[in-house]
């Protein structure tokens, strides 16, 4: 056991004690370490002016991704590399290829996002895949600029995107790698500071006998929705167990006919396979979050933090997936329509935690879609986001199931409306007599993001809306399935 964070800021060593578990990387670079190009806009990752990029050891190299400083808690920087716009420049003050960028297109005015800019594309460099407009607009989802304008910082990134990185970060990544390899001890870290105690146990086994010695403790899987309870609520968090070192619960793998994703797997890292077998699927983890929140949030605390507006919840429900809960040594599976309790109250007992998520691979002739409406497109909150997953037998419906949330308390299985198809033939008269059920099905609420009566409506026209691209392929439907 150690008592220390050990990580690399830019390239010297850092080991991180004595402060507060839940003392944010923002807080961290600004106050301690006085790198104060990272700004605070929203303190809750979603205007971007704090993004910084995490460097992790993979396959001899580095891999770089863009994340939240605001809601990232600094012994959460055990194991990796954290860059900052101040690591960028060269020795002799040469701009890095990416400020350059900027700079040459006239990318930026008052300048205060303009670091979470310039961070977001050095992740986007250096990555593998060339970029094209989507996949610039997707690396850009998280940033906000509110004097600049979007084009003249998308050119920038379609840029810098297509040329090979040639940097000191690119020059040196497995003589990084290697760093990082040896500050690794093997042992967990627990931080401990003014009543407040950080534990990272290293494996699943590990991770279950704290959770039996600390039942009360909060859970982090991720952080994107804890690390709101600091910066906006102002909670003070005793004891936190983190799922970060628990690489175990963090793999993404096809085993015996479904996708198996390990509790700890952030969206980022299960995103190509969903996107795989359930395009939609994909479409919605872009629209759930930026790509700094995806690269540091989980499907696993999506479920796990019992919220009626997660939206993975009514996706899975439909996909028929299951979660295994693990306390101590004994594992239990309940289908994750069984899950949720009441408003953020589960199935978990004390001392119990979701260890993975098991999704089943497509079926011969199953259709499934899912639909996030929302105020907006990306980054929001959604007023009703509903699934559906329909298998035909000589035109009648041999099976279908119905997830929505985002209305209620609960993400919800609409069993009277499956009930209503089962059985009946695929035509609009039979939609139209489920559609009618829904109304009485759903009790939906009125709250700051849609009415009661607005939900409702909703419901209905996303069931019409499933049956049209079901039975009219060629119905344009969408406002962008490419994205």
């Amino acid at each position: 056991m150690r008592d220390a964070a050990h990580f690399l800021l830019g390239h010297e060593v850092r080991h991180l004690r004595d402060v507060s578990p839940t003392m944010t990387v923002l807080d961290y670079l600004r106050t301690v370490e006085n790198l104060r190009g990272t700004k605070e806009g929203c303190a809750e990752g979603d205007c971007g002016a704090c993004t910084v990029v995490l460097g992790e050891a993979r396959d001899g190299g580095m891999r770089y991704r863009a994340v939240n400083a605001c809601i990232m808690f600094a012994p959460a920087l055990d194991g990796t590399q954290v860059l900052t716009v101040e690591h960028l420049r060269a020795a002799d003050g040469t701009p890095h290829p990416v400020q350059r960028t900027m700079v040459d297109q006239h990318a930026s005015q008052c300048g205060f996002c303009t670091p979470g800019f310039v961070m977001s594309l050095f992740a986007l460099h250096h990555t593998a895949a060339p970029a094209d407009r989507a996949s610039v607009n997707d690396a850009l989802a998280g940033n906000l600029c509110r004097c600049t304008g979007y084009r003249p910082i998308v050119d920038a990134a379609l840029e810098v995107g297509n040329e090979s990185p040639a940097d000191i970060f690119a020059a040196t990544a497995s003589e990084t790698a290697a760093r990082l390899l040896a500050l690794d001890t093997g042992e967990r870290l627990e931080l401990r500071h003014d009543g407040q105690t950080w534990i990272a146990p290293r494996s699943i086994a590990e991770f279950s006998e704290i959770l039996l010695l600390h039942p009360d403790a909060t859970l982090l899987a991720g952080g994107t929705d804890v690390g709101l309870w600091v910066t906006k609520q102002h909670r003070v968090l005793e004891t936190i167990v983190t799922l970060d070192a628990v690489r175990d619960m963090a793999g993404v793998e096809e085993v015996d006919g479904t996708l198996r994703i390990g509790a700890a797997a952030v969206y980022e890292d299960a995103l190509a396979g969903l996107a795989s077998h359930y395009p939609d699927f994909g479409i919605l983890l872009r629209r759930l979050g930026s790509r700094q929140i995806r690269n540091r949030g989980t499907i696993g605390g999506n479920i796990g933090n019992g919220s009626p507006i997660g939206d993975t919840p009514p996706v899975l429900i439909a996909l028929d997936a299951t979660v295994t809960l693990r306390r101590g040594a004994e594992e239990r599976v309940l289908p994750i329509a069984d899950f949720f309790l009441g408003y953020r109250r589960t199935a978990l007992l004390p001392g119990e935690f979701i260890a993975r998520i098991d999704v089943p691979l497509p079926r011969a002739g199953q259709e499934f879609r899912c639909y996030k409406v929302a105020k907006r497109f990306d980054q929001d909150i959604s007023a009703v986001c509903g699934a559906f997953s329909l298998e035909l037998k000589d035109g009648r419906v041999h099976d279908i199931r119905v997830g929505f949330g985002g209305m209620a308390a609960t993400p919800v299985r609409v069993v009277a409306v499956e009930r209503a198809l089962i059985g009946e033939a695929w035509t609009e008269a039979n939609v139209q007599t489920a559609m009618n059920i829904m109304d009485t099905a759903l009790t939906p609420i009125s709250d700051m993001r849609a009415s009661a009566d607005y939900r409702r409506m909703v419901a209905r026209n996303l069931l019409f809306r499933f049956f049209l691209e079901t039975t009219m392929p060629a119905a344009r439907t969408r406002l962008d399935t490419a994205a």
